[in-house]
């Protein structure tokens, strides 16, 4: 018998079965960074990228990214998220953008899967829409920070 809850007996993946799982509040709270030069940073930050607004492109992004993760990462299932939000900072001695995003839903499993690709994507974007600017740009320390709800109950991060 598998002691791993996404392998069968012999070792394969498989779908978790939560069908007698109780409904709950869940919550997910995730964080990443965007490594940028001076030139890319003041693009940004100053809203004159020629693609566009960068920040509300991966803020859309990162939304419909939560929404959609069970169509990106295998064995996820799909969850009734009631809320998916995303925020953005500027470190303007890093010349870091740092992304977090929160998501909440009622459902048998959680939702950290659905943050971290809320940020993923997010960081994604902003990579897409100044990539003709800087062409290395850093996208990292991508982590969970918090999540609330399920059998194992609250998780946080130190320092989130």
């Amino acid at each position: 018998m598998s002691s791993l809850s996404h392998t069968d007996s012999d070792g394969k993946a498989k779908m978790v079965d939560v069908g007698a799982k109780r409904v709950t509040s869940r919550s997910a709270v995730a964080s990443v960074e965007v490594v940028l030069n001076d030139d890319a940073y003041s693009a940004a930050r100053e809203n004159r990228s020629a693609k566009g607004d960068v920040l509300a492109a991966a803020k859309l992004a990162g939304i419909m990214a939560a929404k959609k993760t069970s169509d990106l990462i295998p064995l996820c299932h799909p969850l009734p998220l009631d809320v998916v939000e995303i925020s953005f900072s500027f470190d303007d001695s890093a010349k870091t953008i740092k992304i977090r995003s929160s998501v909440s839903c009622q459902a048998r499993t959680g939702a950290e899967m659905e943050a971290l690709t809320a940020c993923s994507v997010s960081a994604l974007t902003i990579y897409d829409m100044l990539k003709a600017i800087q062409k290395n740009i850093v996208i990292t320390n991508l982590v969970l920070l918090k999540k609330s709800g399920g059998r194992s109950g609250e998780y946080c991060r130190e320092n989130s």
